[in-house]
């Protein structure tokens, strides 16, 4: 029904920008000068929008593939496919590099389906999308606490977005993001 829906829209928008411009086009059979809305005198005068065909709109993601999320293309490449490699988090059998992918959940990660609900969760709002992966702000004042020598970095695609950042516990602002990141990061608390 959504497709049906976005192809109803896409349709009569393309319709109406081949039709535009010969309607506006005077010839012979024209009745005479069309009066305008648009001012001929003042300070919005010169500012005239071009007449032309309309852009076509761009397909929107979810309606023309049954709600998948791909597109109209329909690939069938996990959105999300990222490598973690943890260091030093003394957990036994967290360290490694261990390979995630979501949608359908797989790879070598110990805790694939959890971690991968973990990203869902965080992409469902847009806090989350915005945040989860972003390193700390250079000046951002954090306690001065010390959690640990673990080190990890994330490489990869989330929700179709490249990532590429590290985590580590060296303060408090590191360590909340470390946290933040569990359970696509081992738990070392």
């Amino acid at each position: 029904m959504l497709r049906r829906l976005a192809l109803t829209a896409v349709v009569p928008l393309a319709v109406l920008a081949t039709a535009m411009p010969a309607a506006t086009a005077s010839g012979a059979a024209s009745s005479g000068p069309v009066p305008s809305a648009a001012p001929t005198s003042g300070p919005f005068a010169a500012a005239r929008p071009a007449l032309g065909p309309l852009p076509m709109p761009l397909p929107l993601p979810g309606f023309l593939d049954d709600g998948q999320g791909t597109g109209a293309g329909g690939t069938d490449q996990a959105r999300t496919r990222l490598t973690v490699s943890v260091e030093n988090s003394g957990v036994p059998g967290a360290d490694g590099t261990f390979e995630l992918e979501c949608g359908p959940t797989g790879g070598t990660h110990p805790e694939g389906q959890a971690a991968c609900d973990r990203l869902a969760e965080a992409g469902a709002t847009r806090a989350g999308r915005q945040e989860l992966f972003r390193e700390t702000p250079e000046g951002t004042m954090c306690t001065m606490i010390h959690g640990g020598d673990a080190f990890a970095r994330i490489v990869g695609t989330w929700e179709g977005r490249a990532v590429d950042t590290t985590a580590s516990r060296r303060d408090g602002c590191e360590i909340a993001r470390w946290n933040s990141l569990v359970p696509v990061l081992p738990d070392v608390r």
